[in-house]
């Protein structure tokens, strides 16, 4: 989650704005080689100056997936690791450094990448666009388009997308696999002693990539055609995402088919259900096959 808060968070990255999205993979465990297409993405305005965070899946030599509000205005410019581990500020290969990005003070982020390009959100994606949840939300999807073709040394595989539809034929409970780079746990700090804005230092970890396994929670429910809803229970077993998960790939358990991306939780805990934007609705899926050329 990217954002702060508007009373839900959205899922998945890290900034100081006004609406809170997802981070980390939460009772998880580190994901090793397992699904080197996933990646770390920093959002950079005009000025190469690092916005937020982000996790996504690399689909194709030349095309990085993630959520739209990581790719929304006032992004120009992303930056993209696909190291397991936390990216170090080192080039690797002869991937030039990005000019003028200014780093001191990034909280120890990296210059350099194993890829960078031009973010796009969905034409149609935007927040506030109704009452209620998960209706101020739409078409959260986006997409970097890369400079350049990722080495096959840095990442050999891609994430799948679904065939159109898919998510409707899903049974409660079918089982999900998260993967992304978000905060992993929660500080055990008291209220009056954080700092602010909350939520984002009650939460910590190293950006490292991370998986574990949820479900599917299914039927019906308003934007059921553009979301998915999943299960954030570390007690019942079920691994979560937050703040710095938004955009990374909901896969269908034990493939590497992504079927939604982390779009946002409901609480700063997150806990209890998440929202993920379906890759497998015709509009979102046109749009993201439409950068893929003939």
């Amino acid at each position: 989650m990217k954002k702060v808060t508007l009373a839900i968070v959205l899922a998945l990255a890290l900034v100081l704005s006004t609406m809170g999205v997802a981070s980390a993979i939460t009772n998880g465990q580190p994901d090793g080689n397992n699904h080197p297409y996933v990646g770390l993405v920093v959002a950079l305005d005009i000025n190469h100056v690092p916005l937020w965070r982000c996790s996504g899946t690399l689909i194709s030599p030349t095309l990085f997936l993630t959520a739209g509000h990581c790719t929304e205005a006032p992004a120009a410019h992303a930056v993209i690791w696909f190291s397991s581990g936390y990216p170090t500020p080192i080039a690797r290969g002869n991937l030039p450094a990005v000019p003028g990005t200014p780093c001191t003070g990034y909280t120890g982020d990296p210059c350099t990448g194993d890829a960078a390009g031009t973010p796009y959100s969905h034409p149609d994606f935007c927040t506030g666009c109704g009452p209620g949840l998960p209706s101020f939300a739409s078409h959260d999807v986006g997409v970097v388009v890369l400079d350049a073709a990722v080495p096959t040394w840095v990442v050999s595989s891609y994430g799948q997308l679904p065939t159109e539809g898919i998510v409707d034929t899903l049974k409660n409970k079918t089982a999900i696999d998260f993967v992304g780079y978000g905060v992993m746990a929660q500080l055990q700090i008291p209220g009056n002693q954080l700092p602010q804005p909350p939520p984002f230092y009650r939460w910590a970890g190293f950006r490292t990539r991370m998986y574990a396994p949820t479900e599917l929670v299914s039927g019906e429910f308003v934007q059921s055609d553009e979301f998915m809803r999943l299960a954030l229970n570390p007690g019942g077993g079920s691994g979560g995402t937050c703040f710095g998960d938004s955009g990374g790939p909901d896969l269908l358990g034990g493939t590497s088919m992504v079927v939604a991306v982390n779009s946002y939780v409901t609480n700063v805990n997150c806990a209890g259900v998440g929202y993920s934007a379906r890759v497998d609705n015709s509009d979102n899926l046109s749009w993201i096959t439409s950068f893929l050329g003939p």
